[in-house]
């Protein structure tokens, strides 16, 4: 079960991006994104409500408010940013498998939070940190007169994934909802909201005829409801609660490349020397700061439930 989830995970978050680089062809990137979110919520807290009665999604006021907040760093800033870069509407589009390997600097930006809340990671963790960030530096790095990845759109990216680091950092210090599906819920509830204020903000809606999107698009959206939001993040969430983090945390390195190899695959989207040195490097990074922090989530795995608490 374990290796079904992970495989799952591995394969499903890593063609989100693909994904999304599809659905945005004929769709407006932030609409399509709040409708994903709100469909995928809509969907989770139908199932709650009739698996565990009308009590399921009870919380009060506070954890209401954090799971909003976090939701709307995590899918608002964090994917809205994303999908925006690959939309193209930050100059122009990020391919998806480049992406993907901007967003695996998350693990990277969470270890800085940490520090700077005064949890001081192992040496080695910093030394991982630093090879990321080079990885960064390689893969945008302008050669030859021309940029490996558009640098407006590549900083979009890192934006979307300080936010989710920072949501995903809070995430963990907030009173939160005990139950991570239904703080789910109020996350995608929140996220998907957030993104259409902004949608409509920006003018998305204005023109816009559902007549003139594309079948592949339709499809590449409803590939991310059911196979991203649902089936993927139900699979991680059960990981959390039966594997080692460790293991789970190995998505953050697998996805790029699952990424990638879709991305050059399906939609011919280039790969080449230097988005492969600087890839490796960001997941060579990456890595070490997983298998760093190993020995100290272990403890914290094997202590007895009023410890963890």
């Amino acid at each position: 079960m374990i290796w079904t989830a992970l495989l799952l995970v591995y394969v499903l978050w890593g063609s989100t991006y693909l994904g999304i680089r599809i659905a945005v062809e004929s769709l407006p990137p932030l609409t399509s994104a709040a409708a994903r979110f709100a469909a995928a919520g809509l969907v989770l807290a139908v199932v709650l409500r009739i698996r565990r009665g009308r009590g399921a999604l009870r919380v009060d006021r506070w954890q209401l408010g954090s799971a909003a907040g976090v939701g709307v760093l995590l899918l608002a800033g964090g994917n809205g940013l994303v999908v925006l870069a690959e939309s193209g509407s930050a100059g122009v589009a990020v391919p998806s498998g480049i992406a993907a390997l901007l967003v695996a600097t998350v693990p990277l930006l969470v270890v800085l939070l940490r520090t700077l809340s005064g949890d001081r990671p192992p040496l080695w963790t910093f030394a991982g940190v630093t090879l990321g960030f080079v990885g960064l530096i390689l893969l945008v790095l302008p050669t030859g007169g021309s940029g490996a990845v558009p640098l407006i759109g590549a900083l979009t990216v890192v934006a979307g994934a300080v936010s989710w680091s920072i949501g995903s950092f809070l995430s963990g210090r907030l009173r939160m909802p005990t139950d991570p599906f239904v703080a789910t819920v109020y996350e995608m509830f929140a996220g998907a909201a957030a993104l259409a204020v902004i949608a409509v903000g920006r003018g998305e809606l204005r023109g816009f005829s559902p007549a003139e999107v594309t079948g592949r698009s339709w499809a590449a959206l409803a590939y991310l409801m059911v196979a991203g939001s649902l089936v993927a993040f139900t699979a991680y969430v059960w990981l959390l609660h039966h594997a080692p983090i460790s293991l789970v945390a190995t998505y953050a390195y697998v996805n790029p490349a699952v990424a990638v190899a879709l991305g050059a695959l399906l939609v011919a989207e280039p790969v080449t020397a230097q988005v492969l040195l600087g890839g490796a490097v960001i997941v060579a990074g990456v890595a070490l700061v997983v298998s760093t922090e190993r020995p100290r989530r272990a403890v914290e795995e094997e202590a007895p439930e009023p410890a963890r608490r």
